[in-house]
């Protein structure tokens, strides 16, 4: 009896043990996926080319250089970018007229006026531009800019290159859907637009 007694007591300890480590074990995993899960949430990841990439948040001020340069080069794209096509023409221009103020739509109506854009339909010319270095200056406010690219132009015989030199000031705006870095370049100007070369296709 005494060691049916003793054994008795051995597997009620045991089975004690082994309840009180169960418990203590789904306690802690639940603890480790409430934990898992918090943290996850906190993270925003984005697809890009088949690739998960971790995307971080950040001051506006973080990253004010590189949306002021892009809003730079998205503007001259959109503005110096023209195919031989009217329609074409009009939708490039519209989305950069977003992007600047009326110093930029004075250009554009000089550009008409020369019949610059008509050349450009009638010669059957597409005209491209890559935007080489942007000088920004962020310590006074408007933030100054010097832009300098180069516009390729397509014709059916040749090739032109031409150097493009242009100036202006950035201001902070509210963002929108056509205006998605919150700036606005304001005393645009174009400083020079020199050919460079001429060569056969």
């Amino acid at each position: 009896m005494k060691n049916i007694d003793t054994a008795f007591r051995y597997i009620r300890l045991t089975t004690a043990l082994m309840i009180i480590g169960c418990i203590g074990l789904c306690v802690f995993v639940l603890y480790k996926s409430y934990q898992l899960a918090s943290m996850s949430q906190n993270k925003v990841y984005v697809l890009a080319n088949g690739k998960a990439i971790e995307a971080f948040s950040s001051n506006r001020k973080d990253n004010i250089a590189v949306e002021a340069r892009d809003h730079i080069k998205t503007f001259h794209q959109y503005f110096f970018t023209l195919s031989p096509d009217e329609a074409a023409i009009k939708s490039t221009i519209s989305k950069a007229l977003y992007l600047a103020d009326g110093t930029a739509n004075t250009m554009y109506k000089n550009l008409q006026e020369r019949n610059y854009y008509a050349g450009i339909i009638s010669g059957n010319i597409h005209q491209t531009i890559v935007v080489d270095s942007i000088q920004l200056d962020l310590k006074n406010y408007p933030y100054h800019f010097v832009c300098y690219a180069t516009e390729k132009l397509t014709r059916t015989t040749t090739l032109s290159y031409r150097r493009l030199i242009t100036e202006g000031f950035l201001r902070n705006v509210e963002r929108s859907d056509n205006n998605s870095h919150g700036f606005l370049i304001e005393r645009w100007e174009v400083k020079e637009n020199n050919d460079l070369q001429t060569v056969n296709r």
